[in-house]
């Protein structure tokens, strides 16, 4: 059969006989082998290009078949009962593993006798695989079920009688009728609440890494919502109707076709590569989909990245059209179309029934300016609900005029700057600027990054809604309410002398990605570029640009450095320069951090930048060229420590007698009260013997400390860091200290899988207890990390790099290692470390997404720096044939 046959003739007249003629003891399996048979041509048919509209239309056809089929076979043989198809499949909608949804209709006086025979009618239906909602009804309880859900009388509105009583199914749609049940106006309501839930429970956006491409904000069910309100009102689900009655163009017509063709084909690609229902757009999918949907990779970008910027752009115009067309559908079903009277605001706009609009026709043509100008007047005017849809409509057809010629004139670049600096609505504004596509027109860089993904896990959005998130989260710095959130931040944004300079270092920072090199040197041309277009003074313009050149460089700090080294703050002020850029900077990098995931945002990457934030003022404001020594430092840091020791009745001079036998690297990075906490410590041990363990909150750090006690053994490091992974603990820092009398004090900073810190009382008794007695069996080199790699990790094939560079100063070897995240990484790690004789004496752990991005300072046995070449290739060659053997690589 060909293709168009196929589309046309699901099922062969031979087949259509088999069916018919089939025993009841063959019905199973002659069912069974046919609606195998007739899908694998759907699905050669979808191979060869058929448009997937037709082959969803196809495929309802085929269920029609087998179940005229099987009712004939099994169902009530008489007038009494109905087989109505609903919802997608009422629609002739059906994908491959598409529910088919079935209402069966029955009179009253036949609900007890058709009892039996619609039972053993499903009980078939489930033993051919058929995977079937159903619900049996009279047409009254049709009517009461759908008067008090929404749900249920939009399936019925779709409703199509497939076989059975038509004087029945007649009668159930008298009973739903608008005039009697769900007039327009409150179906029309009651959906656009229920997608506003929808879309919050979605997270109020498309472009989530994996999008759920049915329920996502400009997902299909956004078209469906569409569809439910122009056939409750309009008595019709054709979408040209929506042309004909003027609330679409011919262009806006083809566009929602096109992009529901798009979601349709790549929901049909993804029900048949996953086998069953699913409508999650998985990363287990999207390189497959990617190379079906013809892409391949290129320099700048992988092929799944152009894949998934095709279906974001796709949900960007789904969106803005629906968001126009409920607008559209408002005026005509709920005010029907008794718009109030223009209130004047100036020549160019007017708000009517509370959304803005032009005042004629002609505005964006005679006034091109006037494209930007519409986004300030919301500024001005937060009393306005919107954008009115005729007006929106002529924005997206005036785009072109947005120009080189545009760009110069001064209007538009002094209204655009005007956006920037008003006090309030600039993130609402920039974000309907991007949704009807001005932004990527007044700043071309930008047009890049629309819809653009980054195929790992640490980046959760598109670069542009990222983008955008940033800036909100900027704006929220500045808005008094939301004081409590950051304190910090809120305090430092009102001191800063111009904020729109701030902003607009967000608006650039990720401009450049995917356009090959490196984005942030590349960015920092395109933020130069506008700043001297916009006429910027040049200290202002160098700030923006600095801020874009810079803007990882404090998270990175915080991340792999030491930020309690002396060392690593003065050389961290000397590259910031001055308070007023330590502000801007710390500012951006906080909103950045939140904006790139805001779930893994947690308390402890909040502490680490505040934290090295302060300490890099307080280094900028005593001067550069007045560094504290670090032993100046730890001499405030004792008698401090000694203060609070000396309230808990600790005597002075067991404090001396202990810090006698540590060295500065157990003082350096600790504040006071740490110091004084792990003295009480490990002069309790003298009383209660070792191992000793013990755990606290650490507030200021906003994670759990655990603090271990032991005598020194080369499986210490790899027993705990293997019970912590196991229980589910997150390791952000760890110091491993040993004495002169062959001691080890181990702290270990830790947050819980919920990136909290441990919570006090049973759990962390309880903890303490576990590895104590792990501590124990220190003898025994074996470990066992039973937790399973998290399914999306899998599809990232993350390359592990080891680096060695030296830190003279503190007598130590760097090792910096990239990997993908694994179940028992460290103690992988600690345990090439014990074998290879090598001592850990502290590390930074940082996990970005699927990437591990770990710096571990080591020394050999004698604490000295690791020099060899022939030892630190050994290392390396180890590390990675322990790690390509992980669990991670089965």
């Amino acid at each position: 059969m060909t293709p168009d046959a196929i589309v046309h003739q699901p099922l062969t007249s031979d087949e259509r006989d088999r069916l018919a003629s089939a025993t009841p003891e063959q019905c199973v399996r002659v069912f069974k082998e046919l609606l195998a048979q007739a899908t694998g041509r759907l699905s050669e048919a979808f191979d060869a290009a058929v448009p997937v509209g037709a082959l969803a239309n196809a495929r309802s056809h085929l269920i029609d078949e087998l179940l005229i089929q099987a009712w004939q076979h099994f169902g009530p043989h008489d007038a009494q009962a109905a087989l109505i198809a609903v919802g997608g499949y009422g629609r002739e909608e059906l994908m491959p593993a598409s529910d088919i949804d079935l209402l069966m209709l029955v009179a009253p006086e036949a609900v007890a006798t058709t009892a039996e025979s619609l039972s053993a009618f499903l009980t078939f239906l489930w033993d051919i695989r058929l995977e079937v909602g159903h619900a049996v009804r009279t047409p009254a309880e049709c009517q009461t079920q759908a008067r008090a859900d929404v749900t249920v009388i939009t399936n019925l509105i779709e409703a199509r009688l497939i076989t059975g009583s038509a004087s029945l199914f007649a009668e159930m749609q008298q009973a739903i009728a608008p005039e009697r049940i769900w007039p327009s106006e409150a179906f029309f309501d009651a959906k656009c609440h229920e997608q506003r839930a929808r879309w919050q429970k979605y997270g109020d956006t498309a472009y989530n890494l994996e999008p759920n491409i049915k329920e996502n904000p400009g997902g299909l069910r956004d078209i469906q919502m569409i569809a439910w309100v122009t056939k409750r009102h309009f008595g019709t689900t054709a979408f040209e109707e929506l042309v004909r009655h003027g609330f679409l163009t011919q262009t806006e017509y083809f566009t929602l076709i096109e992009s529901q063709a798009l979601l349709w084909r790549i929901r049909f690609a993804l029900h048949r590569l996953a086998g069953r229902r699913e409508d999650r757009l998985l990363f287990d999918y999207q390189r497959t989909l990617a190379a079906e949907f013809g892409f391949s990779d290129t320099e700048a970008d992988l092929a799944v990245e152009q894949f998934m910027q095709q279906y974001y752009r796709a949900v960007m115009e789904l969106n803005r059209l629906n968001e126009m067309l409920l607008q559209l559908f408002r005026e005509a079903i709920v005010l029907h179309d008794h718009i109030g009277p223009p209130q004047p605001i100036n020549k160019r706009f007017q708000s009517r029934s509370g959304y803005l609009e032009v005042t004629h026709d002609q505005v964006f043509n005679r006034s091109p300016f006037a494209l930007l100008e519409l986004f300030h007047i919301l500024q001005l005017h937060p009393e306005l609900k919107g954008v009115r849809a005729s007006t929106i409509r002529q924005v997206r057809e005036s785009r072109h005029r947005i120009d080189d010629v545009f760009r110069e004139d001064l209007r538009a670049r002094s209204l655009f700057m005007e956006i920037f600096r008003h006090p309030t609505g600039l993130s609402r504004v920039l974000t309907r600027m991007n949704r009807y596509g001005v932004l990527a027109h007044y700043i071309p860089a930008f047009a890049n990054i629309v819809g653009r993904m980054q195929y790992d896990l640490f980046h959760v959005y598109t670069v542009d809604e990222h983008t955008l998130m940033l800036v909100r989260n900027l704006r929220r710095f500045s808005v008094s309410q939301h004081d409590h959130e950051f304190p910090l931040c809120s305090a430092i944004a009102r001191r800063i002398p111009k904020r729109e300079l701030l902003y607009l270092g967000g608006l650039f920072h990720d401009v450049a990605k995917g356009r090959g090199g490196d984005h942030s040197q590349l960015g920092a041309r395109d933020a130069w570029d506008f700043c001297q277009l916009h006429h910027l003074s040049e200290y202002d313009s160098r700030l923006v640009v600095w801020l874009v050149e810079t803007h990882l460089l404090m998270s990175l700090t915080a991340q792999r450095k030491d930020i309690r080294d002396s060392d690593v703050i003065q050389e961290f002020a000397t590259l910031v320069g001055d308070v007023n850029r330590l502000n801007y900077l710390y500012l951006l990098t906080v909103a950045d951090s939140r904006a790139t995931n805001p779930k893994r945002w947690n308390s402890w990457k909040d502490a680490l930048l505040r934290e090295l934030y302060l300490s890099t003022r307080n280094a900028l404001e005593r001067g550069l060229d007045n560094p504290q020594a670090q032993d100046d430092l730890i001499e405030q840091k004792q008698t401090e420590a000694m203060r609070i020791l000396a309230r808990a009745g600790v005597e002075a001079e067991q404090c001396r007698d202990l810090w006698h036998k540590l060295s500065a690297d157990f003082f350096a990075p600790a504040a006071p009260e740490e110091i004084a906490w792990q003295t009480e410590q490990i002069l309790a041990s003298e009383r209660l013997g070792l191992p000793l363990v013990a755990i606290r909150s650490l507030a200021p750090r906003g994670c759990s400390e655990i603090f271990i006690h032991a005598r020194d053994g080369k499986n210490l490091f790899v027993r705990t860091t293997a019970l912590l992974d196991q229980l589910g603990l997150n390791i952000v820092d760890a110091r491993i200290t040993t004495t002169d009398d062959g001691g080890a004090m181990n702290s270990f900073q830790v947050l819980g899988a919920d990136g909290l810190p441990v919570p006090q009382g049973e759990e962390t008794d309880e903890l303490c207890a576990l590895l104590h007695r792990e501590l124990e069996q220190l003898d025994n080199d074996k470990f066992e990390v039973a937790r399973r790699l998290p399914r999306q990790h899998h599809h990232f094939p993350i390359e592990t790099r080891v680096s060695f560079n030296d830190d003279p100063k503190r007598q130590r070897t760097m090792m910096r290692l990239v990997t993908l995240d694994r179940p028992g990484l460290l103690a992988e790690v600690g345990s090439v470390f014990a074998s290879c004789d090598i001592r850990l004496q502290s590390a930074k752990i940082a996990t970005v997404g699927a990437e591990v991005d770990d710096v571990f300072f080591i020394t050999t046995l004698a604490d000295e720096p690791i020099r060899c070449e022939t030892v630190l290739a050994c290392l390396r060659q180890e590390i990675h044939r322990r790690l390509e053997k992980s669990p991670a690589r089965a």
